[in-house]
């Protein structure tokens, strides 16, 4: 399997997923459909299925155009934004499997961000896999809590602290730089914080997607509601009481 991101829309990601077909392709997230046109222009491969996380126009207006030059091509969403995108032709529910470009992906639903929020998870069986998260995780950060509350959010994360830790994580912004100097004010004495915000600066306006599980474990606050210092620094409990104070100080 081969992810291409494509930039769009100012700091908009959409993804290409392509696998062993040579002529097909999955688009996640078409907020506009010209750089996916292009890509498939350039490719030589045709539009099989189209992804999308949730509702927000700029993750889901290029549908109409994708949709009227690949009528065959499936529109899949969460049944939670039923009437929310357009020309969506699946609804589905966490653990749902779907194939794209012959791999099984499976559904979590990560309400917070939207209510209907979900993400695609492609396990690689060897570790990790390929997480296409739309606005629920970004590098150092989470998204804004626009249909949901810290509650719903947290719920979310479990389930994605709790993937294999080599996954890979395409978001769907580039906010990364930005996030990751905002996490090391929130958590200062954070040695691989500190390295990762050095390594990002030295190559500041490159692309930093895929991001790791691995290191968002270690440097995101978000992901770090049981990590000692907090807990000492907030007088929380480890778990969903930390992770409301960093929601709100974040």
């Amino acid at each position: 399997m081969e992810v291409t991101a494509l930039p769009a829309l100012g700091d908009n990601y959409i993804y290409m997923i392509s696998g062993d077909a040579p002529d097909r392709a999955t688009a996640v997230d078409p907020g506009d459909a010209r750089p996916v046109l292009r890509w498939l222009e350039k490719s030589g491969r045709r539009l099989e299925s189209i992804l999308i996380t949730h509702h927000h126009a700029d993750h889901t207006a290029g549908v109409p155009r994708l949709r009227e030059l690949f009528p065959g091509a499936g529109v899949c969403g969460g049944a939670g934004d039923r009437g929310r995108i357009p020309c969506q032709t699946r609804f589905l529910a966490e653990g749902d499997l779907l194939p794209v470009c012959g791999a099984p992906a499976r559904v979590l639903e990560v309400p917070g961000h939207t209510r209907g929020h979900i993400a695609y998870f492609l396990e690689d069986g060897r570790g990790g896999g390929e997480l296409f998260s739309g606005d629920t995780v970004f590098g150092g950060t989470i998204g804004n809590l626009f249909e949901g509350t810290p509650d719903d959010m947290f719920a979310s994360l479990e389930k994605i602290r709790a993937l294999p830790g080599g996954t890979r994580i395409w978001c769907a912004h580039e906010y990364t730089l930005e996030f990751v100097r905002e996490a090391a004010r929130v958590d200062p004495e954070n040695t691989l914080l500190r390295r990762r915000l050095e390594r990002l600066e030295s190559a500041a306006g490159t692309p930093t997607v895929p991001l790791t599980l691995a290191e968002e474990r270690a440097t995101n606050p978000f992901f770090r509601w049981d990590a000692p210092e907090f807990l000492a620094l907030f007088g929380t409990a480890p778990g969903i009481e930390t992770f409301r104070h960093l929601c709100a100080i974040a």
